[in-house]
């Protein structure tokens, strides 16, 4: 063992920095699950508000699924601003600022008066939130070493099951209580209180986040040296062959091809978020409200296990594109069960399978996270990272265009169609996934010494 491998072992091993690590996680951790959980909510609660909004506002479909999407256009045009911006003001400010403006945004949707202006707010929406899921990225690649970096990820993730497990009876239940209040409508009720919830956890993030290991007091100098010790280490190591500065990051075949990646992962996670209330709701033969609620939260109960054993498991290069392939595959074929599920108007499987998709595409996100920021490092980061969530997240803008367009061509009554062309992007993410065994990233090296 060379000189250079000998040392890596003993920083990758220090007491001290497992000790810093289990200190920043339980410092840091909760605060941006929250954030993560109000931006999650705010996203995508239009969903339990889609019928009411076309009988009350005249919102039809077409609209609907525009508004939907048009989210991802202002996310897409200012995710490299915001992300270059973090790096300038600091995460703590930085994320703070995003999550109070687009509270304030999101609680403006209680005045929505037609078509207009509801595409104009999810727009609106897009551009305030622009940032925060890459800043947090770029926030955890700063804290955490390769080797707990995963872990970190999917603790993060865990903001998505938990906010639609209690997002989804939440919205159902404020928008029962809105619709008894004289003068206003629930969904009304429904945005304006999610979306102050938004502001409230921004406040709580300037006081609770800390911007580097250097400026944090909870650790003690020798946990600190630890950390930047491993960092720097991770630095030089991914300086070897990774991109350098802005437009080298954004020229890079390996950022493009993790975007396309992330893209295809998108256009599944959010064909199924957007319409998960209706699809539950013609399962059971109910409309949406409580009950629907409560059953729309079960997949996102049991996501919270596949985040966390994925967390656990995914700790070596084999093992994370072995995961990342068996979970693409598995999103896919249970997007394709649930479309036939509905189509034979069986509930407990439609049920079921939506679960296991719910389960399979939050799984693999921590995954496809974590090939981006093992060779990345500095602005290249800051850019690589912005543009492959900012262009990934435009297959939120695609997905509900294309499941509305499909079942538009298919003269799909019951929808299923355009559920099956969702399913067939996840497929390609698992073969260009199964690819990466090509792929020398440099970061690796460092987990591979574990």
């Amino acid at each position: 063992m060379s000189t250079r491998e000998s040392d890596t072992q003993d920083l990758l091993n220090s007491p001290k920095l497992k000790s810093a690590i289990s200190k920043a996680s339980r410092r840091l951790m909760p605060m941006l699950v929250i954030l993560y959980v109000v931006a999650f909510l705010d996203r995508t609660n239009v969903g339990f508000a889609q019928q009411a909004l076309e009988i009350d506002r005249g919102i039809g479909a077409g609209a609907y699924a525009l508004g939907a999407g048009i989210f991802f256009i202002g996310y897409a045009i200012f995710e490299i601003p915001s992300n270059l911006l973090l790096t300038r003001f600091g995460a703590k400010m930085w994320l703070a600022r995003i999550a109070i403006s687009w509270g304030i945004v999101s609680a403006c949707f209680a005045f929505v008066q037609g078509e207009t202006s509801f595409i104009i707010l999810r727009f609106l929406l897009g551009v305030t939130e622009a940032g925060l899921f890459p800043g947090v990225i770029m926030f955890l690649a700063a804290w955490f070493p390769n080797k707990s970096r995963v872990r970190m990820f999917a603790i993060f993730y865990l903001a998505q099951p938990f906010s639609q497990m209690i997002g989804a009876p939440l919205s159902g239940w404020l928008i029962n209580i809105g619709d008894q209040i004289p003068g206003v409508h629930g969904w009304q009720v429904m945005f304006a209180v999610e979306g102050l919830l938004a502001v409230f956890a921004g406040i709580a993030a300037f006081f609770f986040l800390v911007n580097s290991p250097q400026e944090a007091k909870f650790l003690d100098d020798d946990e600190k040296k630890a950390l930047r010790d491993v960092m720097a280490l991770e630095d030089s190591v991914k300086e070897e062959t990774g991109p350098k500065g802005v437009f080298s990051a954004m020229g890079n075949g390996r950022v493009w091809y993790f975007t396309i990646i992330y893209f295809c992962l998108q256009i599944a996670v959010y064909g199924v978020t957007f319409y998960l209330p209706q699809q539950v709701a013609q399962l059971v033969g109910k409309e949406v409200g409580f009950e629907v609620g409560l059953l729309s939260a079960i997949p996102w109960f049991f996501a919270l296990f596949a985040c966390y054993f994925v967390g656990k498991h995914a700790n070596t290069v084999l093992r994370r594109r072995r995961m990342g392939v068996f979970f693409y595959l598995s999103t896919a074929m249970c997007i394709f069960g649930s479309a036939w599920a509905g189509a034979n108007a069986q509930p407990f499987l439609g049920i079921l399978f939506i679960t296991l998709a719910v389960c399979s595409f939050l799984a693999v996100g921590p995954i496809t996270w974590s090939y981006p920021t093992a060779f990345l490092t500095g602005t290249a980061a800051a850019a690589g990272i912005g543009l492959i969530n900012s262009l990934g997240n435009l297959g939120g803008f695609v997905a509900p265009i294309l499941r509305t367009w499909v079942n538009d061509i298919t003269n799909s009554d019951t929808g299923v169609m355009g559920v099956y062309a969702l399913g067939v992007m996840p497929l390609l993410a698992a073969a260009m996934m199964f690819g990466t065994r090509k792929f020398k990233l440099s970061g690796d090296k460092l987990l591979e010494k574990e």
